[in-house]
């Protein structure tokens, strides 16, 4: 049993966490077809875009966390449009040009993103959550800064997309501090975007957060 499966066995993860909001604004932009849900955790995108009427590839490493998922998905009645896929998503063969949508929450895979951008069809949507380095330290996420991302450095790789929202915020969650970036961009034709015009917070209370958004 990995870590995982023991954090989603006991609890200590949410067993049905709400998607994400950014994530809910922008799929109603994409066409139905197939999507992926890289470390899908218990499902909390995968089962909204199950809902939304896509067939949802669940990738997760965990088989606790996939067992979570699939219930939620039956409890919905959508688990006829997920299919559950135990592998690590750091050594997955993804497929080319296969999905309209990919998301990724809270899982640092920067040198597969590459093949995850492959995988989108002409026009796919990538959604990317994960944890930001920060100062003040986040309390929440990864113990180590190495598993965060720093600022902007996502956004770095996904300038040959067409970049639709970015941002890096900090918040009280729980009680503890917690600094996230998330990102959605757009596989397009055409030469390679400049960097977005960014939008810095005064919020001493919050990380630096640059926005880019629409």
């Amino acid at each position: 049993m990995t870590d995982w499966d023991e954090r989603f066995r006991t609890g200590d993860y949410p067993s049905d966490p709400e998607p994400s909001r950014v994530l809910r604004e922008y799929v109603g932009d994409t066409r139905d077809g197939r999507a992926l849900d890289i470390a899908c955790g218990t499902g909390r995108n995968a089962l909204f875009l199950a809902e939304q009427g896509y067939e949802v590839d669940a990738l997760d490493r965990s088989l606790e966390g996939l067992r979570i998922t699939g219930a939620n998905a039956a409890e919905r009645d959508v688990d006829d449009r997920i299919d559950l896929i135990q592998a690590d998503a750091t050594r997955f063969a993804y497929p080319v040009e296969y999905y309209d949508v990919v998301t990724i929450s809270f899982f640092p895979t920067l040198e597969r993103l590459s093949d995850i951008k492959t995988a989108l069809r002409p026009d796919g949507l990538l959604f990317y959550q994960h944890h930001l380095r920060s100062d003040p330290s986040a309390a929440t996420g990864p113990s180590e800064d190495r598993q965060r991302f720093c600022s902007n450095e996502l956004l770095g790789t996904c300038l040959d997309l067409t970049v639709l929202y970015y941002e890096e915020s900090g918040e009280q969650w729980h009680g503890d501090y917690s600094a996230t970036v998330e990102l959605v961009a757009r596989i397009s034709d055409g030469c390679t975007q400049s960097y977005p015009e960014t939008r810095w917070s005064a919020d001493a209370s919050q990380s630096s957060k640059p926005n880019v958004k629409p």
